[in-house]
């Protein structure tokens, strides 16, 4: 309904956005498959707001990421990181780490930690779209310079690469069977890239 009409909702800004599975972890809203599902996505969140538990933040930032918006997945990643000491029990806002960086829900909530870690890869490595997408949402302050190793791919694709000033300078694919893949670099579709054993 949120995506059709403007409708009175008992709590708007609600941390939990079930209905967007098919934005992140699924693969059914893309922006080649469904453009328009995509603009309802975003309407979503922003009605949804960034707040909420260390879980929702770093839910929230893998569906940024997933939008291919580098600056708001930065932000929801920094917002998860955020120092806290807090402990009590708070299912609105709250996120942010303790000094072991555990994530605060508060209190500890691991889906959190393993949101983010998930979150970064997103920002910098997506395969669910049929396709390889190098720095698909990547924020301003890591573009200077930067590499990922090992990071894993749909069909048991490892990817190395290295960028400078936001674009790919050299990657590389390996797998343990050699296959051919489409591969999205600095915005250009490459087509039956070799992937090396």
């Amino acid at each position: 309904m949120e995506w059709l009409e403007d409708y009175k909702e008992t709590d708007p800004q609600h941390r939990h956005i079930s209905h967007l599975w098919g934005l992140y972890p699924g693969s059914l809203l893309t922006s080649t498959k469904t453009p328009e599902l995509m603009e309802a996505a975003k309407k979503t969140l922003e009605v949804r707001g960034d707040d909420g538990p260390s879980w929702a933040i770093t839910h929230k930032q893998l569906f940024w990421a997933r939008l291919h918006d580098g600056e708001r997945t930065f932000k929801l990643l920094k917002e998860a990181l955020r120092p806290t000491l807090k402990t009590d029990i708070n299912y609105g806002a709250g996120g942010g780490v303790y000094p072991n960086l555990l994530s605060a829900g508060p209190p500890f909530q691991i889906d959190g930690n393993f949101g983010a870690a998930a979150g970064i890869i997103e920002m910098l490595l997506q395969s669910h779209d049929g396709y390889i997408d190098l720095l698909p949402a990547i924020p301003t302050i890591w573009m200077k310079e930067g590499s990922l190793k090992g990071a894993n791919a749909r069909n048991n694709i490892t990817v190395d690469m290295e960028w400078k000033n936001g674009k790919i300078i050299s990657y590389k694919l390996y797998a343990p069977k050699q296959q051919t893949v489409n591969v999205k670099v600095n915005g250009k579709m490459l087509s039956k890239v070799t992937v090396v054993k």
